[in-house]
């Protein structure tokens, strides 16, 4: 039990404002996960921007968020702001390939997609917050707010 207690304060910060510091890093994985969250984003805002002009069916952009969902999945973030909006991101592309599947089958989607923004929503909090002390490290997250 000592040692929890030990170890409990040797991760906060010296502020005494009692926030637990997080050690950032920019690792080759940190850099995948950021590619790859980058492309999908892109990818989906793409087809999800067709999809409601009626340019794309729902079955492709459900295809899209699986395998947005596939890709994420496939990366490995040391970085632990990075690692939180990876599980995010994942959240955010399940809710929003429900909303489509929802759409696509004449249901409201409405409860899919505000989770999704939701999701969206915190994860550029996240990498808001994370933004300056990665990009000391050389990573970029930019792209993705």
């Amino acid at each position: 039990m000592a040692i929890f207690v030990v170890a409990s304060f040797v991760v906060l910060d010296n502020t005494g404002t009692g926030k637990v510091a997080v050690s950032h890093t920019c690792s080759a994985t940190d850099r995948q996960f950021l590619g790859a969250a980058e492309l999908n984003m892109a990818a989906l805002g793409t087809l999800s921007q067709d999809y409601l002009q009626g340019d794309a069916q729902a079955d492709d952009v459900i295809l899209q968020t699986d395998s947005a969902v596939t890709s994420l999945l496939n990366t490995n973030p040391s970085d632990p702001s990075l690692s939180k909006t990876q599980k995010i991101l994942r959240a955010m592309f399940l809710e929003y390939g429900r909303a489509i599947r929802a759409d696509k089958h004449h249901h409201d989607p409405g409860k899919y997609i505000y989770r999704a923004y939701g999701l969206a929503n915190f994860a550029h909090d996240i990498l808001s917050q994370a933004k300056p002390a990665l990009a000391k490290r050389g990573c970029d997250v930019s792209p993705l707010l």
